[in-house]
């Protein structure tokens, strides 16, 4: 110590820095609580969509996204009617349509004679909501086009939900970095295995017994296929292909595992591949199909579940409450048999932007029981416009599988003589929706 140092200023300048060292942390914590009008759990289609719909209308939002980049699965879907409405009303329809095809026919055969079961023309045809519209989509091309439209710094990446509290009119999110995000509105858009869901309490998705695997086929030059979507049903399994651009070949295909054969074939890409093709040739599929599957790139989980909410559970269950709610395949998971979860997000991100800009525009003083009633009012809205149409397609699609895809001899006498042509109008009714504008 030095002996021209006065007394005590050691132990002071200690204290000193103690306090200042608190001050700095709690400063970081106060930093790291932030606090948002609304927050979208997911960026999805839905959630991207969504938080697209709610910038349209001059609302702010943000969206947490567990990934640290923009997560594509499936490689591709169907877009039907309903969903190029609500594309138009979100002011990106013209730009997904310049780089996708549009499909001209609709062409149904028989996995057990090989024959045609069903064809419908899909050009010129009128529906109550306008011309009939199906365009096979890049999942990857479409998620970029809706980020790309959203203000910068929307999307919070690497930022996954540990917990939800509520306090007050307030719900507080806890990230698994140790930060804390307070918000007004909490939107549940992640999903099937959704966080916001289960806090909601809706019940857990169930396993329809039947598994899928996608491929998307890329060519260097014009692949030379008509744009006609051809599905083959029958036999245990259900295969569609479709064209998405004279450059792309999307294809997918269900089977139910628990078949003789069906087992452990989605061990690695090459068995997967190598049954679709045994099961395609019994189906005597045209040589041509078969070829896009030997060349196509398939996904990197080989095999997913086909899961479905109760159609059930959701006549009373709360798909919203003190402010939270939820939408997409976080609120209606459904087999891929009409082609409609993706169409019924872009429905759901429409209505849902609608209510709660509204709400929040004029819904009161800021942080008002007027502004948290207005809200939840407009919530309310939401969740009666979406309970039933989910209710309706979730139990069409599971049905529609299950006569498509099975081998028992009496559903495949009825599906090959009566219902295919029946099946097949089915798919073009569903989609004369519209979701109206935002």
């Amino acid at each position: 110590m030095n002996d021209d140092q006065p007394p005590g200023l050691l132990s002071i300048s200690s204290d000193v820095i103690c306090l200042i060292h608190s001050l700095i942390i709690k400063q970081i914590v106060r930093e790291m609580e932030f606090v948002e009008d609304i927050v979208i759990v997911g960026a999805g289609l839905t959630g991207l969509a969504t938080a697209l719909g709610l910038h349209r209308k001059g609302v702010k939002s943000i969206i947490l996204e567990s990934s640290p980049t923009l997560r594509t699965t499936g490689f591709a879907f169907t877009m039907w009617t309903n969903a190029w409405h609500a594309l138009d009303a979100l002011g990106v329809g013209d730009k997904v349509r310049e780089h996708h095809v549009r499909t001209e026919q609709l062409v149904v055969l028989s996995a057990t004679t090989g024959r045609t079961l069903a064809e419908m023309s899909m050009i010129g045809m009128q529906g109550k909501h306008g011309e009939f519209e199906n365009r096979c989509v890049r999942r990857e091309f479409l998620q970029e086009t809706l980020a790309n439209e959203l203000p910068e710094g929307t999307i919070k990446y690497s930022s996954k939900i540990e917990s939800i509290q509520e306090e007050g009119h307030l719900k507080i999110l806890h990230l698994t970095d140790g930060s804390l995000i307070k918000t007004k509105v909490l939107i549940g858009c992640d999903g099937i295995n959704s966080v916001v869901a289960k806090y909601l309490g809706l019940k857990k998705p169930s396993f329809s017994g039947r598994l899928a695997a996608r491929g998307l086929a890329k060519y260097e030059t014009n692949h030379g296929f008509k744009p006609v979507f051809i599905q083959i049903s029958g036999e245990g399994i259900r295969f569609g292909i479709i064209p998405s651009s004279e450059k792309h070949m999307y294809w997918f295909f269900t089977w139910n595992p628990s078949q003789i054969g069906g087992e452990k074939v989605d061990e690695s890409a090459t068995t997967m591949r190598e049954y679709i093709i045994t099961k395609l040739t019994e189906a005597k599929a045209p040589k041509e199909i078969i070829e896009v599957v030997k060349q196509s790139e398939m996904s990197q989980v080989v095999s997913s579940p086909l899961n479905y909410r109760s159609p059930f559970s959701l006549i009373n269950a709360k798909i919203t409450k003190n402010n939270i709610c939820v939408a997409g395949d976080a609120l209606h998971p459904m087999t891929p048999d009409l082609g409609q979860g993706g169409c019924m997000a872009l429905e759901d991100s429409v209505i849902l932007a609608r209510f709660l800009s509204e709400a929040i525009m004029v819904g009161g003083e800021e942080g008002s029981d007027g502004e948290y009633e207005k809200i939840q009012g407009d919530l309310e809205k939401f969740a009666r416009n979406r309970r039933w149409r989910s209710v309706r397609l979730i139990t069409t699609a599971y049905l529609i599988g299950f006569v498509l895809q099975s081998d028992n001899w009496l559903v495949n006498f009825l599906r090959e003589k009566v219902l295919a042509g029946f099946i097949a109008r089915t798919l073009l009714q569903i989609p004369d929706y519209d979701c109206g504008k935002l």
